[in-house]
């Protein structure tokens, strides 16, 4: 596989991102489908991983296998004229996810991940 296939792969799957972002704003989509399709986009968009990226492969073998094991779950489950339209909407450039909550969420979580570990190491060297 090329360089181009790859670039081609991964512009795919941004825009397939994307779309799940949309449908999962769509109030035609069922419930379940959204919490899943908000799970998904916020793992492809999290920079914490189930398995951090620096172990030797593993690290990248959940990115290559859950994100598109939940991207598939995802599109069988939102309609198909929805999922039309998102994907239309996502090519197009309007579907640009701006999320200052979630971001502010996710710098909440390294920051207390950062406490939690500066506890742990001051209580371990006793001061």
């Amino acid at each position: 596989m090329g360089l181009a296939a790859w670039r081609d792969r991964a512009r795919f799957l941004k825009r397939e991102i994307s779309a799940l972002y949309l449908a999962a704003k769509d109030p035609r989509v069922p419930w379940y489908a959204k919490v899943l399709a908000a799970c998904v986009v916020a793992y492809a968009f999290s920079p914490i991983d189930l398995i951090p990226d620096p172990i030797p492969v593993l690290g990248y073998l959940d990115d290559l296998v859950l994100l598109p094991l939940g991207i598939a779950l995802v599109l069988r489950l939102v309609p198909a004229e929805v999922l039309d339209d998102c994907r239309r909407r996502a090519e197009s450039g309007r579907a640009r996810p701006v999320s200052w909550t979630a971001a502010a969420v996710i710098v909440a979580v390294w920051i207390a991940v950062a406490v939690a570990g500066g506890y742990v190491i001051v209580r371990w060297l006793g001061w």
